[in-house]
């Protein structure tokens, strides 16, 4: 186990000026499960394999347990990495795949043979290890992948989109089953997806980054109910939150000309910002149909019923435009496209500076 440190890392691939990393400060504790996401292109890969060793850090520096790892070639780090592509030799067994780093590393065949039960034990293979890749199914093969880092008893995990290639169901079995894994096991591990849900249910901390810049990096909680800027507002949560562009007008922001009720310290905060445009966001959770005639007026779209919950996308007049808010309803609803309704704001509104800074 080990605690990992970035300290303003950045990779600049050649032929581009923009860095693909940029100045990384980061820390992440011993034992702890730290999510990177982002949309594609924002430098979560890139991050990893910086850590790993695979990508060359051009400024700052990388730590593992206080030793500073950036000019060490990847085997000299003691780490163990699962990619997307499960990358198991066909002609081996489960037990030879699993195995076959510590036959590299001139492990005895006694021992080797231990730490593959024992990680086939761990992760339900026992019964597969003599069947070869072609005769499992795609979340048994991506079990064998983690297997083979496992025998290895790294000081740190690195998990690229292991998950990206299973099918829907598979994948949100196969993410409980890592989460329960690295809690077992108290290894650090840092994993990397592009999918939010996946990083909310599964990470310890999470670390949000766009265009190769940290944004954040907070508790799934803390994301969810108190992001930094607009973009973490925006990109966290699924449905993603209402956020529309709002003028201050006499010094009140209006939402779909409905007054934007702000605590004190908010009210004082937009005041002290300079600017007229504001962002305002609200999740979908906060919005209520309301049939006492006040409120947000608006038409149902789309409804997505999914049984124990209902969405309804519902277009609306915000000055002067066509906008679209997403209202959450526990069950099923009784609304169907084409209904007139009107909508409340039952809950808090975020309110974003117009550098996107949240006030």
């Amino acid at each position: 186990m080990a605690e990992v440190r970035y300290e303003a890392a950045s990779r600049i691939y050649p032929g581009s000026e923009i860095p693909a990393v940029n100045s990384l400060d980061l820390d992440i504790a011993d034992g702890e499960l730290l999510v990177l996401v982002g949309p594609s292109g924002s430098g979560k890969s890139t991050a990893l394999r910086m850590l790993a060793g695979l990508e060359t850090v051009n400024e700052g520096s990388v730590y593992i347990n206080n030793v500073d790892v950036t000019l060490k070639p990847p085997q000299d780090r003691d780490i163990a990495m699962v990619f997307q592509n499960y990358a198991l030799y066909p002609s081996m067994t489960v037990a030879e795949n699993m195995g076959f780093a510590l036959k590299q590393a001139k492990v005895p065949k006694t021992e080797r043979a231990e730490r593959v039960k024992e990680a086939a034990r761990i992760l339900d293979l026992e019964p597969y290890l003599g069947r070869k890749p072609k005769n499992l199914s795609g979340g048994q093969r991506q079990r064998v992948a983690m297997g083979r880092a496992i025998v290895r008893s790294p000081q740190v995990f690195l998990m690229d989109e292991p998950l990206s290639n299973l099918d829907a169901k598979l994948r949100v079995q196969t993410r409980t089953e890592l989460a329960d894994l690295q809690a077992r096991l108290g290894t650090t591990m840092v994993y990397v997806t592009h999918d939010q849900v996946e990083a909310m249910t599964m990470g310890h901390r999470v670390a949000v980054l766009k265009d190769g810049i940290l944004q954040q990096v907070a508790s799934p909680h803390e994301l969810y109910h108190r992001p930094k800027n607009r973009f973490v507002a925006g990109f966290i949560g699924s449905p993603a939150m209402n956020l529309l562009d709002v003028d201050r007008v006499d010094g009140q922001l209006r939402l779909c000309g409905a007054p934007v009720e702000l605590t004190a310290e908010m009210a004082a905060a937009v005041s002290a910002v300079d600017g007229t445009t504001f962002g305002v966001g609200v999740r979908p959770e906060h919005l209520q149909f309301t049939s006492d005639g006040t409120g947000i007026a608006g038409e149902v779209m789309v409804v997505e019923a999914l049984g124990s919950e209902s969405f309804l996308h519902v277009r609306v007049q915000h000055e002067g435009r066509q906008e679209v808010l997403v209202v959450h309803e526990p069950g099923d609803t009784a609304f169907g496209r084409g209904d007139n309704v009107t909508v409340v704001v039952d809950g808090p509104a975020h309110v974003f500076a117009p550098d996107g800074e949240s006030v």
